[in-house]
């Protein structure tokens, strides 16, 4: 119950740190509604029905793998900057249990973008996205926001030895746009790249999330993404201490 408690503590505190701040506020508002305008306006000169429903929520659900992707990856720089780094290593906690916090607090702020692109693509372009499950439509989202989070839990831990580690963060966004299908089938790519794309706990999550809009049965998929984020969540707990432990024998605790 003290872990459970801890977590819970450290996510809404987090949370609401994080949607007061002025630039994750427009970045999970403005920029997924800027792309998702781009992918409206290439999207609307099909004549293939239903194509800018797909893209709908495509463009709805990218702004969660954004924010996770740009911020997870210079998490631990900016405990680091900010002097708190220090008192998350030497807290008795476990240090996974004060990431993974963390990073779900960022992938929940991506339910801004995701209602906002919905509302824009409504109110502007007038696409109206159908939800025929509606539990399971909310079950897939929460599902990927977490499977996220635990993707972004790694990402945190892997690149923190890099001085430009939100650079690197920048440089995934982009390939996971597409990797994940959220506005480019899979099926148009090599068949060897399904096998990067399927190791991603988004293309799973973006699958589970369009089956449930379109009254298909999307469970197998909401497994295989909350499977698939476990898996990266435990690499990510093993690589934290092994971090740690570097850290304390090299006396280099800014991680750098």
């Amino acid at each position: 119950m003290r872990v459970l408690r801890l977590v819970a503590v450290s996510y809404w505190l987090h949370l609401k740190m994080i949607a007061v701040s002025v630039f994750e506020g427009v970045f999970q508002v403005i920029w997924p509604i800027y792309f998702a305008t781009v992918a409206f306006l290439l999207y609307g000169r099909s004549d293939e029905p239903g194509v800018l429903v797909y893209a709908g929520l495509g463009a709805a659900v990218m702004g969660i793998w954004s924010v996770v992707t740009t911020t997870a990856s210079g998490l631990l720089q900016r405990e680091r900057w900010l002097g708190t780094l220090e008192l998350l290593v030497a807290s008795p906690t476990r240090f996974a249990l004060v990431l993974v916090p963390i990073t779900t607090a960022m992938a929940s702020l991506g339910l801004f973008s995701l209602v906002s692109t919905l509302l824009w693509a409504w109110l502007l372009f007038g696409i109206t996205v159908p939800v025929a499950s509606p539990l399971a439509f909310v079950v897939s989202i929460l599902v990927s926001v977490f499977s996220v989070a635990l993707l972004g839990f790694l990402l945190s831990v892997a690149v923190v030895r890099y001085r430009t580690a939100w650079a690197m963060g920048n440089l995934l966004e982009y390939p996971g746009w597409l990797l994940c299908g959220f506005l480019v089938p899979l099926t148009l790519f090599p068949s060897w790249v399904s096998w990067i794309s399927y190791a991603l706990p988004p293309t799973w999550g973006m699958q589970a999330i369009r089956a449930s809009a379109h009254g298909e049965s999307p469970w197998l998929d909401v497994v295989m993404c909350l499977l698939v984020g476990l898996v990266y969540g435990v690499v990510g707990a093993l690589l934290s201490e092994t971090v740690l432990r570097s850290a304390r024998r090299h006396a280099t605790l800014s991680l750098t």
